[in-house]
């Protein structure tokens, strides 16, 4: 006892707290959702809850990228609504389309991810005013393109697939959300560009000195979120069937609390993950 007691009496009771404040508070939720209504703990219940979480939820795997390295998105909000629209002008009603329109969706948000990090890498602006003042860019696109109102036609069976029920249970588009959320893990946790933004985000002289080529993994990251930003609108496209004009405002506030929530905060890596983050000779 006297070898470790002395390590939380210096404060790792407060440091093992702040970690699983989030989990608390969840199961906190769960409960006293539970004792409100019986039918909330049923596996449908909880796995219709994580489908309509999946736009939110996959746009915040990008901007949790972002925000590690310093930075943070608010573009991915429009990003979204564009990307609906695109995809069901594209789509035309017709399933031969759908290559054709999520290929391009995924283009415009990584374009526009691509825009968001040139400009803020290589001229030092704000990132909060950069991607605010994009967000008002792409919106104003958005009601160019769809004329103000909603176009396009999904395509038949799109919706149907990402809502089916695996074994009657599981929908398509909660795995899908799963599936990218893991891809986001592990590319924060297991790859030299993940330890990178964490290195980045919390000490970018130190990462300058380290022979980081800072300008291009920040340009990667802002194109990563904006193309999980094109894959939220096509989600959220699945799930409600109709595109909007407007169908993402106000997502990004959704999307920062998130990532927020997730334990990201908006002063970018950890010190302590950046300290075991090697040099990234791979750039």
């Amino acid at each position: 006892m006297s070898v470790w007691w002395p390590s939380l009496a210096a404060g790792g009771w407060r440091r093992a707290l702040d970690r699983a404040a989030i989990w608390l508070v969840l199961l906190l939720l769960l409960a006293i959702a539970a004792l409100l209504s019986e039918a909330f703990l049923r596996p449908n219940y909880l796995l219709n809850i994580f489908r309509q979480a999946a736009p939110v939820g996959i746009a915040a795997v990008g901007v949790t990228l972002v925000m590690i390295a310093g930075g943070v998105d608010l573009s991915v909000g429009a990003i979204i609504s564009l990307a609906a629209v695109v995809a069901a002008v594209l789509m035309e009603g017709s399933a031969a389309n759908l290559p054709l329109a999520l290929a391009a969706t995924l283009l415009v948000g990584g374009a526009i991810g691509l825009a968001n990090g040139l400009l803020i890498a290589y001229n030092r602006v704000s990132p909060f005013i950069l991607t605010l003042g994009m967000a008002i860019a792409v919106y104003g696109l958005t009601q160019i393109y769809s004329g103000g109102t909603a176009r396009g036609v999904v395509a038949p069976g799109f919706r149907e697939f990402f809502n089916h029920r695996l074994g009657g249970l599981v929908p398509v588009l909660a795995l899908a959300f799963a599936l990218i959320a893991g891809l986001g893990i592990w590319l924060q946790r297991a790859t030299r560009f993940g330890r990178s933004l964490y290195l980045i985000g919390s000490n970018p002289a130190a990462a300058r000195l380290a022979g980081l080529p800072i300008a291009r993994i920040t340009v990667a990251a802002y194109v990563l979120s904006g193309l999980a930003a094109a894959l939220a609108g096509i989600a959220l496209l699945a799930r409600s069937g109709v595109s909007s004009t407007f169908a993402g405002r106000g997502l990004e506030f959704d999307v920062l609390a998130a990532v927020v929530l997730g334990g990201t905060t908006f002063e970018g890596g950890a010190a302590a993950s950046a300290a075991r983050s090697p040099a990234c000779s791979c750039w």
